[in-house]
């Protein structure tokens, strides 16, 4: 039996799964990391932490599964972290992470320069963050700039020269004509810095012998380029073309997969390539952190039993909780909506979950004004998923069906892009 193994980096730790050839899960294995450093709006992590990780959590799963089957290997990581490294992989100073936000004169410079349509733009981008380390103190003895899972997938297989087309569209790269753009060179950006860009799942070395003889896996153990966290999530669901997925998390965050790319960057929404598709999608500020705002654990427990789909209350909110949306609509000044509060504390609950009902529809109408289909069948992930009542109000809604994921970890997304990437 041939095993694949996925690896997933998140913000609080490293969670790894191994499928066989259909799919199936087999063992799984977690280990945590610590918080990252925050100064203002500098967010470190040490890359030593990530590798002490990923080798304990692969000693883990040893524990529970022999390893000799594994034919293969990827790595999902947080979209924008990015290092910078000396010739051999060594990391020359902490990496940035996906929010670290200190680079706002370099996200001005790139402003000057880069397309509207590009996702390169913002302090958080890894472009962003790539011009700062260039003028950091270790700027002049970086060799390469990496992102998280290009780094550790490195670190597996000794070369440190390679990235995904996923994790380098914040870094600017053109997924379009997949390619590093011209307008790089204005903003004097060394060319040999950037890796060798190569799709999502593609292999790009063998497991180092020391890792094979530790793991007693197979010198012919694939090394797969990775992707980001968010795409591996969207892969472990399944989701098909003309499918959506929405993650019902502290936010809401749809992501459809597309016949072509959407790009509209006021609106957050950017696409990525994922086999002969594209992934396209948008986060609002609407989410599960409102009713965390108003209601405890328990209480939301207990009105959740109370719902009645097919009773709406007739209240017209725009749930937040503060101002300031990002999708469907772009206004930093879009004011929460949760006004006139009925008595009935279960009736308040419930118009809370048919506001955030309709601000899903209207984010997917909107992908669809822009050109990705309106999804057919849609499945849900994160702590809302395991709501049937709010999966019947979403279906009313929507007007198509809604279904939970019975698969949503990114690792387990990271393993099938291992196993395609032998099919």
């Amino acid at each position: 039996m041939t095993h694949f193994l996925g690896i997933d980096f998140g913000t609080s730790g490293c969670r790894s799964c191994v499928i066989d050839t259909v799919g199936t899960p087999l063992a799984e294995a977690r280990v945590s990391l610590p918080s990252p450093r925050r100064t203002d709006s500098a967010v470190e992590q040490d890359p030593a932490l990530w590798w002490q990780a990923l080798t304990e959590n692969i000693d883990r799963l040893r524990q529970r599964l022999p390893l000799g089957a594994i034919a293969a290997i990827c790595i999902d990581g947080t979209s924008a972290t990015v290092l910078g490294c000396a010739a051999d992989g060594s990391p020359l100073a902490p990496a940035l992470m996906y929010n670290d936000a200190r680079a706002r004169p370099e996200a001005r410079r790139i402003r000057a320069h880069a397309p509207a349509d590009c996702a390169a733009h913002g302090a958080s981008s890894g472009l962003a963050k790539l011009l700062w380390l260039l003028q950091s103190a270790e700027g002049k003895s970086i060799h390469r700039v990496l992102h998280q899972a290009d780094w550790l997938l490195g670190r597996l297989c000794g070369r440190f020269d390679t990235g995904d087309e996923n994790n380098a569209l914040k870094l600017g790269y053109d997924v379009i004509h997949r390619d590093w753009p011209d307008w790089l060179d204005a903003l004097r950006v060394p060319r040999a810095l950037l890796p060798n860009i190569v799709p999502a799942g593609q292999p790009i070395g063998t497991l180092a012998p020391e890792w094979c003889a530790r793991w007693g896996m197979s010198p012919g153990t694939a090394i797969v380029s990775g992707t980001t966290d968010s795409t591996a999530s969207f892969i472990a669901t399944g989701a098909g073309p003309g499918e959506a997925v929405t993650a019902l998390g502290s936010t809401l965050v749809l992501k459809v997969l597309a016949e072509q790319p959407v790009f509209a960057p006021l609106l957050g929404i950017y696409s990525h390539r994922l086999g002969g598709h594209w992934l396209a999608g948008g986060a609002s500020n609407s989410g599960g952190a409102v009713l965390a705002q108003y209601f405890s654990a328990e209480e939301i427990a207990r009105h959740t039993r109370s719902l009645q789909p097919d009773r709406p209350t007739g209240l017209d909110y725009y749930p937040l909780t503060a101002a300031g949306e990002r999708f469907p609509v772009s206004d930093p000044q879009q004011p929460p909506r949760l006004t006139p509060r009925p008595a009935d504390d279960a009736l308040f609950f419930q118009a809370i979950l048919e506001g955030i009902a309709a601000i899903e529809a209207e984010g997917y109408r909107k992908l669809a004004a822009l050109g990705a289909p309106f999804p057919r069948r849609i499945l849900s992930t994160g702590g809302g998923a395991a709501n049937a009542g709010w999966a019947r109000i979403r279906e009313r809604v929507l007007g198509v069906p809604v279904v939970a994921a019975r698969h949503q970890q990114a690792a387990y997304g990271a393993a099938l892009l291992a196993l395609r990437s032998v099919d």
